[in-house]
């Protein structure tokens, strides 16, 4: 019987503002998983969406939520707010641990 996959040690801390995300790009490695906490700084709200990574969450105003993510091969996989896509977009480089 094989181990569950390993979690991340610390979760992933993002920021959507003025419909942009902050960081728009971060790194984890493969065969984890992870935690994605996004804090929604505007005034709208936002959709946290991902083809690649599997996810589809509504974040209103002034909240945080957190999504589960992973374990994924390596690799970019894309995620961005469905509500203002041509702005708020961003990238996930799986890695490959030496």
């Amino acid at each position: 019987m094989s181990a569950p996959p390993a979690w991340a040690q610390d979760p992933v801390h993002l920021v959507v503002k003025d419909h942009h995300f902050s960081p728009d790009h971060f790194t984890v490695p493969a065969g984890t998983r992870f935690l994605i906490m996004l804090d929604n700084q505007d005034d709208t709200t936002d959709e946290f969406e991902s083809y690649d990574l599997k996810f589809e969450k509504i974040v209103v105003p002034g909240t945080t939520i957190t999504v589960h993510a992973g374990p994924l091969h390596p690799g970019t996989y894309k995620f961005f707010d469905d509500y203002h896509p041509d702005q708020a977009t961003g990238t996930v480089t799986v890695t490959q641990e030496p």
